[in-house]
């Protein structure tokens, strides 16, 4: 079997070889639009089925081909917030994550031709306060851009969670214990060889 991860996030690929899965790329475009009253959880499930949804139409010709799609969202109050559109945004999102606690809800489904299957995460992460300052500073670096709710765990902001319940690698973009598990369901992926 061969497996495909549908996604545009190097974090993502990072992760997926971490747990030494051997795997191809492919790129999906896959509107994130929330439905009107659609639940945080579902909405994000949505998506990560339709991204894997797309890769596994892209290769419906490969044989045995089992495809992993992932979304990841920050919730705070049932708002999602994605991906801020500039420094405005991404600046009006850390103020509101100051000092509250927020859910970071990932999900990953694996399909195939015949099968699907998908894990949910959902970890809670607390920010300390930040002054409008730090919160600007932050935002110079660039690195909230492309990120859901404006920050990146596992780089700078990491500084700013106070507290941490659930799966850091699931906040980060692919929480890896269920995605490992989810592949465990097909035997017969292949794992990359240990140095």
């Amino acid at each position: 079997m061969t497996v495909f991860l549908a996604s545009q996030s190097p974090r993502r690929r990072e992760l997926l070889a971490q747990i030494g899965i051997v795997f191809e790329v492919i790129e999906v475009d896959v509107p994130e639009v929330r439905g009107v009253g659609e639940p945080a959880i579902d909405y994000v499930s949505r998506v990560a089925r339709e991204k894997a949804g797309a890769g596994l139409l892209q290769v419906a010709a490969v044989p045995g081909a089992i495809v992993i799609g992932a979304d990841t969202e920050v919730v705070l109050d049932d708002e999602v917030f994605g991906k801020p559109r500039d420094a405005d945004e991404a600046a009006a999102m850390l103020a509101r994550l100051s000092g509250r606690e927020h859910e970071v809800v990932s999900v990953v489904w694996a399909v195939s031709a015949g099968r699907e299957e998908h894990a949910v995460s959902v970890s809670r992460v607390r920010f300390m306060p930040l002054d409008a300052a730090r919160i600007a500073a932050y935002v110079a670096t660039g690195e909230p851009f492309g990120k859901a709710g404006a920050y990146a765990i596992q780089g700078r902001a990491g500084a700013f969670v106070s507290r941490l319940e659930g799966s850091y690698s699931g906040v980060m973009g692919l929480p890896l214990h269920e995605t490992a598990q989810l592949l465990e369901a097909w035997p017969a992926v292949e794992a990359a060889p240990r140095d």
